[in-house]
């Protein structure tokens, strides 16, 4: 997987003893082999390795840093050239027209797109112009009914440049207006008239070409095409779970200069955000980007849901555990949080081992909610007899139900340690097995 190798590429810097040129060399290679395994385009990844190894050799170290951190730093600022600037769209009143090839999940995207804006204070709304695909209409008025987004369609119509002039007119006191269009197998003449249409009718502030992040080296020809079509401003990759070849459609943004806008990392709505070149090199890298995990945690956390101040002046309880729960599973994947820490902290935890722990915390609050009001909020009282009716009506183990039990007494002792300000070294004996 070209993520992990190139992780491993700066672990190999940072355990190594010294620095020379066989390890230089040695790293560029790895280097290599990870970006042409990500289906970075081959011109390019010549062009980066190139610019690493001259500079890694020649570079004056300079005085706060030492050999290994200074070539470290040359990799992220190498790769941040190559993937070059983001598009940054402002929190403003904006139309925004979605275009790009069927299959690309551009549907999915208009409505992650305006869950984006929403949750960050704007009236967002989409507009279901895609009329070639039978089913876009309902996939789109079912998420923005589900997010409470504004929607606009009209099922029976074959005429994409009439629903889209009908639909800002519908909308027009909402903040941010997606407009999704159709996509075919291939861009043709008709599908291109179609969007210039809809282009010159809606005046959007941005049009954005959705690209499947797994589509390789092809992603440079759509790309240009749909540029040369209607001129595009952005893009958003899709499917990008750090599993995928999404270096071609990195290439793609480099080769013609059109900045990355979004990403998609996930099939949830919720699994969207903004492209950030550091923060994504960094997590290439392995090095994490906390800042982006903070952000994750601010949306999905709101103050009653989970709020750390609350566990530290009263006393902690089962309920508090199944808030916990809550709150990661709407954080998405454990494995995604991971990739947002550095080095995962320090962790190498494997694909099973994740499905595991992700599982196990399924169960725990299946577990919670085979329980009484009484126990959830007083966990001393459950007994033998508690434990056995608890794991009957759950549908699980009475081992699983004491594995709870202990992980809560875990956390329970990790929030006094918080209390008296002595974190020291945490006790991870309670938590569920995940490779520590």
């Amino acid at each position: 997987m070209a993520l992990e190798a190139l992780k491993d590429v700066v672990r190999k810097i940072a355990h190594s003893t010294s620095v020379d040129k066989a390890l230089v060399e040695e790293v560029v290679k790895d280097i290599q082999r990870a970006l042409l395994k990500a289906d970075v385009n081959v011109r390019q990844v010549k062009e980066i390795s190139d610019a690493i190894k001259k500079r890694a050799l020649s570079e004056e170290v300079l005085p706060t840093f030492n050999v290994r951190e200074h070539i470290i730093k040359i990799v992220y600022e190498e790769l941040m050239g190559g993937i070059g600037e983001g598009l940054e769209i402002p929190l403003k009143r904006a139309k925004i027209m979605l275009v790009g090839l069927q299959g690309s999940g551009k549907t999915t995207t208009a409505a992650k797109l305006a869950k984006y804006f929403k949750d960050r204070g704007m009236k967002t709304g989409v507009i279901a112009a895609d009329t070639w695909r039978p089913a876009a209409y309902e996939q789109l008025k079912q998420l923005a009914e589900a997010y409470g987004i504004g929607f606009y369609g009209e099922k029976e119509s074959k005429n994409a440049v009439k629903i889209a002039k009908n639909g800002l007119e519908a909308l027009k006191g909402y903040d941010m207006i997606i407009i999704d269009t159709a996509g075919r197998h291939a861009l043709e003449k008709e599908l291109i008239n179609e969007m210039i249409k809809i282009a010159e009718t809606a005046q959007p502030e941005y049009k954005l070409l959705v690209l499947d992040s797994a589509i390789g080296q092809l992603a440079s020809k759509q790309a240009k095409a749909f540029h040369e079509a209607i001129g595009i401003n952005g893009i958003i990759a899709t499917k990008f779970d750090g599993t995928a070849k999404g270096g071609g459609v990195l290439s793609a943004a480099r080769e013609i200069g059109i900045p990355i806008a979004f990403i998609g990392t996930g099939e949830k709505v919720e699994d969207f955000e903004r492209f950030d070149p550091a923060g994504f090199v960094s997590r290439l890298l392995g090095m994490g980007d906390v800042k982006a995990l903070l952000e994750k945690v601010e949306r999905v956390v709101s103050e009653e849901e989970l709020n750390p101040e609350a566990f530290l002046k009263g006393a902690f309880t089962l309920k508090d555990v199944y808030k916990q729960i809550e709150a990661m599973n709407k954080m998405g994947p454990v494995s995604k949080i991971f990739d947002l820490l550095p080095f995962g902290f320090g962790m190498k935890v494997d694909k099973n081992t994740m499905e595991m722990t992700q599982e196990k915390m399924r169960k725990f609050r299946v577990i919670m909610d085979s329980m009484t009001e009484e126990e959830l909020l007083n966990p001393k009282i459950i007994s033998s007899s508690r434990i056995k009716r608890i794991a009957i009506g759950s549908g699980t183990s009475p081992q699983e139900v004491k594995e709870l039990l202990r992980y809560y007494k875990t956390m329970k002792n990790v929030m006094k340690k918080m209390k008296k300000g002595k974190f020291g070294k945490l006790p991870l004996k309670g938590f569920p097995k995940i490779g520590l």
